[in-house]
């Protein structure tokens, strides 16, 4: 089916939304885009006709509420390919060389290489804001390379959310491109982070688990010390 040329603005705004704020349901597409969740929906139906985007069980955390759970509509990987998706093929053709002539040890060295950037955009961020927590100075430098990044809250201290992945196809066949990423997200944050999805294996978001930081009260039982007073310990 063609797209009516009147129609196209629109559902743009709403492939574009979805981009931005990962999976999301008709209802919160309409808030978000000031429409109604008929037209909402008739949009949705035309890119799912379309490959553009597919619908999903949403996910629930802890006790699921009564009555089916709201449909939450995706991009796809067709519709991943509209934003500024180019050079795939060239970039897996230079990593396959890269792979065959230096080893997996090569690639690896690579990847990292490519995420120092980052390093650089997240100090430049806290030197202008430094009051800004660590991991929305993250998620700012993520989205300046292209990511849509985002920090919400999860079951277990907080999530990065990144809804777009400008490497998403070489990094299907490449994870050493995510593991460099996780690398630098961990040395940044000063804690051990775990991925929990990404967009180059078929999730809709790359997302990262950043645990709450705990503190806990430890007795210091050195001979040395002439006290039994409590110290506290970070443990991330």
């Amino acid at each position: 089916m063609v797209t009516p040329l009147g129609d196209a603005p629109t559902r743009e705004r709403v492939a574009r939304s979805i981009l931005e704020n990962g999976p999301s349901t008709a209802a919160t597409l309409a808030q978000q885009l000031d429409l109604t969740p008929a037209a909402v929906r008739r949009h949705l139906d035309q890119m799912v006709e379309e490959g553009a985007v597919e619908a999903r069980e949403q996910r629930v955390y802890g006790a699921r509420a009564r009555g089916r759970p709201a449909k939450v509509f995706a991009l796809t990987e067709s519709g991943h390919d509209r934003f500024d998706q180019q050079y795939d093929d060239l970039a897996v053709q230079a990593l396959r060389f890269l792979a065959e002539t230096g080893g997996d040890d090569a690639v690896m060295e690579f990847a990292r290489r490519r995420v120092a950037d980052l390093e650089t955009h997240y100090h430049d961020i806290i030197a202008v804001d430094p009051e800004q927590s660590p991991a929305e100075a993250l998620a700012k430098a993520l989205t300046q390379g292209g990511y849509a990044a985002s920090i919400r809250k999860g079951p277990v201290g907080e999530q990065l959310c990144q809804q777009h992945c400008p490497v998403s196809h070489v990094a299907h066949e490449f994870p050493q491109l995510c593991e460099a990423e996780t690398e630098v997200i961990g040395k940044l944050l000063g804690r051990h982070v775990q991925r929990l999805a990404t967009i180059a294996h078929g999730d809709g978001v790359c997302t990262t688990c950043i645990p709450t930081a705990q503190v806990v009260s430890t007795s210091s039982t050195s001979r040395t010390s002439s006290t039994n007073e409590p110290t506290t310990e970070r443990v991330s």
